[in-house]
Parts: structure tokens; sequence; C-alpha cells
């Protein structure tokens, strides 16, 4: 049996505030929508599906 291995979305200032599921999954993945803190350690997971979103780039000011 093969291992499933959590997906990975690497996210930047752009994708502020950070959402999941994200506005392009498919239907069958989607969960009730929950805001994640990317920026306080650079990386976080969604507590429904366990997606990984890891932030990139310069973080935007006043955050």
């Amino acid at each position: 049996m093969a291992e499933q291995k959590t997906p990975e979305i690497t996210v930047t200032a752009a994708d502020l505030p950070l959402h999941c599921p994200q506005p392009n999954a498919p239907l069958w993945s989607q969960h009730p929508r929950v805001y994640l803190d990317v920026l306080h350690t650079g990386e976080v997971s969604c507590p429904y599906c366990s997606t990984r979103y890891v932030f990139a780039g310069e973080k935007p000011k006043g955050h």
C-alpha cells in the first residue's frame, strides 16, 4: 500500500488572507472555510484536510 502524501501549497502575500479550501479546490474536497495564519511561523496545516501551506517571499507590511 502506497503512503499518501499530504498536499503542500506555496503561498505568497498575494494569497492573503489565507483560507482553506482554496477557490480552485475540486467540489469533492470542499469543507467549511477556515482562515489560517501562515505568517506566524511560515507554515500552517488545515485542521480539516491537513493541506500544508508554506509562505514564500516577502511578508506584507503591517502584519
